[in-house]
């Protein structure tokens, strides 16, 4: 079995950390701009992707700073991971994408968040 890479992302957001939590950590958020569809059942929430479901569980959220999801289908313990970071000098708010991929996938994950990430910035308005 291939080792999972961790992956490590940064975007500069122009919008309030609170306004950008919001379109991390809920259904109704996430829909626009992560996936085509988002259901939450508790802490577990559906992912859909061209008619295709992924179950992911919520497993950690700071408020306004931090929410993680587990793949439920991964054993491995990898997950994804949003983190927000507000620089108290300048006022730039910045999203950290954690994310693990195989090692010949690094590339085309990377290309995926970048297109995902402008999505969300076109969602925000930024």
């Amino acid at each position: 079995m291939e080792e999972k890479v961790k992956i490590s992302l940064e975007y500069v957001m122009k919008c309030s950390p609170k306004v950008l939590f919001n379109r991390l950590s809920t259904a109704a958020g996430l829909s626009e701009w992560f996936a085509d569809d988002v259901r939450v059942s508790g802490k577990k929430f559906a992912f859909v992707w061209e008619g295709s479901e992924q179950i992911a569980q919520k497993s950690l959220q700071k408020e306004g700073s931090m929410v993680r999801f587990d793949w439920e289908n991964e054993d491995d313990g990898k997950y994804f991971e949003f983190r927000i970071n507000k620089d108290e000098l300048t006022g730039d708010v910045s999203l950290i994408i954690i994310d693990y991929a195989d090692e010949d996938e690094v590339d085309e994950t990377k290309e995926l968040w970048n297109s995902q990430v402008s999505d969300l910035k076109h969602v925000l308005g930024s």
